[in-house]
């Protein structure tokens, strides 16, 4: 398996309109960070979680010439915005791209993106084939996908785990149900928004103490606000088997 960190960051990411603090301001690309979503390679399966308002140049700058199907998360804005984006893989791969989403997830992007759904459309919309889940395991092209239900304050969210690789974001409680989904794996990716206080997102330290409660030989942290300062000074105060993931992080698992 192979995973590529297409984004890292959130709506509150850098750089921010007016912000002079020194994350905004830093020259370490690991700074910088295009909103909340992942790239996974299993096998010929290409598929990503998520697609956010800077889909099309993280697409681009990964080098991800063929897609599968898009799985989502939930259905906020910085984690949808960019669905209109996978037209030039429904031009080359000469097919209607596959999404998976819980019902209520679906529904939003319905509404939002109604052209796409319109009974007469307009030539050149993208084309999807909208494919509901639920808690439950499905498959796609034979690979099993685990949902982990988390919770982003009161809105259901779904984390996935693929093999010994489990990916969560925009969490800020994992029932001890879930947590059990989660056990043996190796490789965890857990958000952490700041070190502050916040009504829906993990801090620093939750995220390290869930991180630490999961047993994961290696966990990395995404959805990283500007907030949790530079990335080169938060990594040297995380314990060891506990990193920042960055915007181009690749890993090669199994």
């Amino acid at each position: 398996m192979k995973v590529t960190f297409l984004g890292t960051g959130t709506s509150q990411g850098v750089p921010v309109i007016g912000c002079d603090c020194k994350v905004c301001r830093s020259l370490d690309f690991r700074d910088e960070r295009f909103r909340t979503s992942i790239h996974i390679q299993v096998g010929e399966l290409s598929l990503v979680i998520d697609t956010g308002p800077d889909f099309r140049s993280q697409m681009l700058r990964a080098g991800i010439t063929k897609l599968d199907a898009v799985v989502y998360t939930h259905e906020h804005k910085d984690h949808t915005a960019g669905l209109d984006d996978i037209r030039p893989f429904n031009f080359k791969q000469q097919r209607d791209m596959p999404i998976f989403g819980r019902i209520q997830v679906l529904d939003q992007i319905r509404k939002e993106f109604s052209y796409i759904f319109a009974g007469t459309k307009y030539p050149g919309v993208p084309r999807v084939k909208t494919i509901e889940i639920d808690e439950n395991p499905f498959t796609i092209q034979g690979i099993t996908i685990t949902p982990i239900p988390v919770m982003h304050y009161k809105l259901p969210v779904l984390g996935f785990r693929i093999g010994d690789f489990t990916y969560i974001t925009d969490a800020n409680y994992i029932s001890e149900e879930s947590l059990r989904l989660i056990e043996g794996t190796e490789t965890l990716v857990l958000n952490a928004l700041r070190r502050e206080s916040h009504i829906s997102h993990f801090t620093l330290a939750e995220a390290i103490s869930v991180a630490k409660r999961t047993g994961a030989k290696q966990t990395y942290f995404t959805h990283i606000s500007h907030q949790l300062g530079l990335h080169s000074a938060v990594e040297e105060e995380l314990p060891e088997g506990i990193a920042l993931a960055y915007d181009g992080l690749q890993l090669t698992l199994g």
